[in-house]
């Protein structure tokens, strides 16, 4: 998981991170298009409008067949950025299908606790 994020995110080799995909590929993500392709092409166009975007994962927690990742991202480094949870589920150890909660770092908070 570790490798497929930083080939994806943080390195934008698509090649790379293209191999950790199963034959099937479902994506929750409204933004984004089933299948492999859907993932590349979402990917390129991120990169191209945030060539500095960064994915820090701060948690994994693995369970079953369910891979959940906490992560900062960033599309460039002076921004707060959002707190992205995803959920993967993985088959014969490859990723056949994903989810997605994101929400903006927030400036303020009323307890003192980082969202991250």
């Amino acid at each position: 998981m570790l490798d497929f994020i930083e080939q994806a995110v943080n390195r934008g080799n698509i090649d790379a991170a293209s191999a950790h995909f199963g034959d099937a590929y479902i994506q929750h993500n409204p933004n984004i298009a089933d299948g492999v392709d859907g993932f590349c092409s979402y990917v390129r166009q991120l990169r191209q409008t945030f060539p500095d975007v960064r994915g820090e994962v701060k948690r994994i927690v693995a369970e079953g067949d369910y891979v959940v990742v906490h992560m900062l991202a960033k599309r460039d480094a002076k921004e707060a950025g959002l707190a992205i949870v995803d959920i993967f589920r993985l088959a014969a150890d490859k990723l056949v299908e994903h989810w997605e909660v994101r929400q903006p770092i927030a400036e303020s908070d009323l307890h003192g606790n980082s969202m991250i």
